[in-house]
């Protein structure tokens, strides 16, 4: 299969492409820059153009059988105007000018795999929450669901649309634990707030085999829930980051200080939600880390899973 992707460079998005070429699947990924294409993996393709703007690169979707869409500004920042600006048009750009691009044809089939995030569910406290439930109505869920929106018109054009809606992806080099590792080996590293908040999160690897695994069920569409069966408390994931490291976990941050720091963005690590990925189970698809410490022991020690493509 001949599958284009956006945000091909960051941190998802390079060790997805790179598991996906071994698979022998042929990828090519947009890059922005000529500079940008130094990171690219062997046996990975790459077409420049700006995903946020329209351009030539359109074109090249018209010759591959699927989409990937991974391309969004970072969230894990204090949001000033300007960043919530970015986070949206960047998602929102993004997605609607891939779409633009879908062209089927007779006895030709396309996927389009559009990224999301369990924050689409915006804050419920200990309620579990599927695919089934109803969007939030914060900012990212606002964000989440017109993201989603856009992607969804490709079947207008008789794609078939997966939206993957992401838990916080953990693994080695980047991503959530390349922000928390340092704390906690500075001594400061613990429970968030009251520590009762749920995280919802995914192992790089069972992310990167989930997207195998649905590209090889074309009965799914739709949402589909990206996460560990086994979301845990704020306070349990900093006792096994603080085991894992060898480190104390016990010291809380004040919640006061998380939003003096992060602004809005601190309500988002502060609450939290509790998303199960029901539609994988029911599916059969077979998480390879389901337990937060496994899945951290894998990812801490040296020449640890997230490290092999």
């Amino acid at each position: 299969m001949k599958i284009l992707m956006t945000g091909g460079t960051g941190f998802v998005g390079s060790y997805l492409a790179a598991r996906l070429s071994k698979e022998g699947q042929e990828v090519t990924i947009l890059i922005r820059s000529s500079a940008e294409a130094r990171g690219v993996a062997p046996g990975v393709s790459f077409v420049q153009g700006d995903p946020t703007r329209k351009g030539a690169w359109q074109d090249a979707i018209r010759n591959h059988d699927a989409a990937i869409n991974l391309a969004g500004a970072p969230i894990f920042t204090k949001w000033t105007d300007e960043q919530k600006r970015a986070i949206r048009e960047s998602r929102v750009n993004t997605t609607r000018n891939l779409v633009e691009g879908v062209e089927t044809k007779p006895g030709k089939s396309f996927a389009l795999f559009s990224a999301s995030a369990v924050g689409y569910y915006g804050f419920h406290g200990d309620e579990e929450l599927t695919e089934e439930s109803p969007s939030g109505q914060d900012f990212l869920a606002t964000v989440a669901l017109e993201w989603e929106a856009e992607a969804l018109k490709a079947q207008q054009k008789g794609a078939r649309v997966v939206i993957t809606r992401f838990g916080i992806v953990l693994g080695a080099g980047g991503g959530a634990l390349g922000q928390m590792i340092p704390l906690f080996k500075k001594f400061v590293g613990g429970p968030i707030g009251s520590g009762r908040q749920w995280f919802s999160w995914v192992h790089l690897q069972d992310l990167t085999e989930a997207f195998l695994f649905v590209l090889k069920h074309p009965e799914l569409s739709g949402p589909v829930n990206v996460c560990s069966p086994n979301p845990v408390r704020n306070k349990e994931l900093a006792k096994a980051l603080g085991k894992a490291l060898h480190r104390p976990s016990f010291l809380p941050v004040p919640g006061f200080m998380i939003k003096l720091v992060l602004g809005e963005f601190g309500s988002v690590i502060l609450k939290g939600q509790r998303v199960l990925p029901r539609r994988l189970l029911e599916s059969g698809f077979v998480f390879q880390y389901p337990q937060i410490e496994k899945a951290l022991a894998s990812i801490l020690r040296p020449g640890g899973e997230t490290h092999k493509m």
